[in-house]
């Protein structure tokens, strides 16, 4: 069966693209990143076709939103579904959280029978992405809505907790069966060819991937001579400790991440953090709220007075004299802090955070993008 994973809802809105995106793994037409949590050593996958910009990304962290939706907008990736290899009892998913912000598509399998999921999922079924696509496997065990997700030339595969780097998942809650956590593991997942990158779920000691061949080799519970009864008595036999996140954790992947209560924005302004993890406002905001905040600009007087120009109002103080001056920023407004290019603006952004001041964002892009989006600026020589 076909799941086509383009629909999307109202809401959604494509990013813009702001950069040719590079070729990573997989054949010449796909951008592959890896994440990862460390509370949780959970890894989150963001795949895209490089031609269509459009992706997919596996197993998100609810946490991890603002990192994980700032590197989709900064490589300008249209996301067409949030998935998870299963309902997690370590962390909760982003999917919900995700789908808000972009209006993709949220996919579990239908086994897990978990709440606010437009993308149901199934054993044989597909999920395209521009020109690429991830054949569904089901491979129960772990949990029985356990799935991985197989690249199209299979080339990589996304094995959840089904199959770690040397270990793989429990098999003792979320209705876990060795036997057939075993059969998954040989009959859909050791059956890719050799050569099959593996990414799991999760690893806490810095393992990030490993492949087909080294896991029938190396892998202590299955690999090598280990037969059935050999996995299954030491699967039977591990007595680990509960997951610490587990009573918030299967609750909140029921609902598909979705909060209990909505989650609360910035009084002052619709904040993004950027990649690099900075608060960050574009010029339009800062614009029509321009007689509510401060203005402030840090770059040489020079540069100020200069043909370049200035935004009206703004106040001067060079970024190496903002920490001895840093006391003439007015305290009862907000900050906006700009350079030429954001650049400067974004030092001088941590620098006032790391003071104390709670009300601080940086202008994306700095004056360059101001004007680019055609907003005024005084002292500006016509070219």
């Amino acid at each position: 069966m076909l799941i086509g994973v383009g629909e999307r809802s109202p809401m959604a809105v494509a990013p813009a693209p702001v950069l040719s995106l590079s070729a990573a793994a997989g054949g010449g037409s796909l951008l592959f990143r890896q994440l990862f949590d460390g509370d949780t050593g959970t890894f989150t996958y963001l795949l895209a076709d490089v031609p269509s910009r459009k992706g997919v990304i596996i197993d998100s962290v609810f946490e991890q939103h603002g990192r994980d939706l700032s590197l989709i907008r900064e490589l300008g990736i249209e996301l067409l579904a949030s998935i998870d290899t299963h309902a997690h009892a370590d962390h909760v998913t982003g999917s919900w959280l995700m789908h808000e912000a972009t209006g993709c598509a949220i996919g579990l399998a239908a086994a897990a029978r978990a709440e606010n999921v437009t993308r149901p999922l199934a054993h044989g079924d597909r999920l395209d992405f521009g020109s690429r696509a991830l054949e569904v496997r089901a491979t129960p065990g772990h949990t029985d809505g356990c799935i991985s997700f197989v690249l199209d030339d299979q080339s990589i595969a996304f094995t959840g907790d089904a199959l770690l780097v040397r270990g793989c998942g429990r098999c003792d809650f979320q209705q876990g069966n060795a036997n057939t956590l075993w059969n998954s593991i040989t009959e859909q997942l050791l059956t890719l060819p050799e050569s099959c990158l593996l990414y799991p779920g999760h690893d806490y000691t810095g393992r990030a991937v490993t492949s087909v061949a080294e896991e029938k080799a190396f892998n202590a519970r299955l690999g090598g001579e280990a037969s059935e009864r050999d996995f299954v008595g030491h699967m039977e036999n591990m007595k680990l400790p509960h997951p610490h996140k587990i009573a918030e954790a299967l609750p909140g992947n029921m609902r598909s991440g979705k909060p209990r209560q909505a989650a609360t924005v910035p009084a002052w302004a619709p904040l993004a953090r950027s990649y690099a993890g900075l608060p960050e406002l574009p010029p339009a905001w800062v614009v029509a709220h321009q007689s509510e905040i401060t203005v402030l600009d840090v770059r040489s007087a020079e540069e100020f007075n200069g043909p370049d120009g200035r935004v009206a109002g703004s106040l001067l103080i060079p970024l190496p004299e903002l920490e001895a001056q840093s006391a003439q920023i007015p305290a009862d407004r907000p900050v906006v802090v700009v350079c030429h290019s954001g650049s400067r603006s974004a030092l001088a952004t941590q620098q006032l955070l790391k003071a104390g001041r709670a009300q601080v964002a940086n202008l994306r892009g700095g004056l360059s993008r101001w004007a680019a989006e055609g907003y005024p600026l005084d002292g500006v020589t016509p070219a």
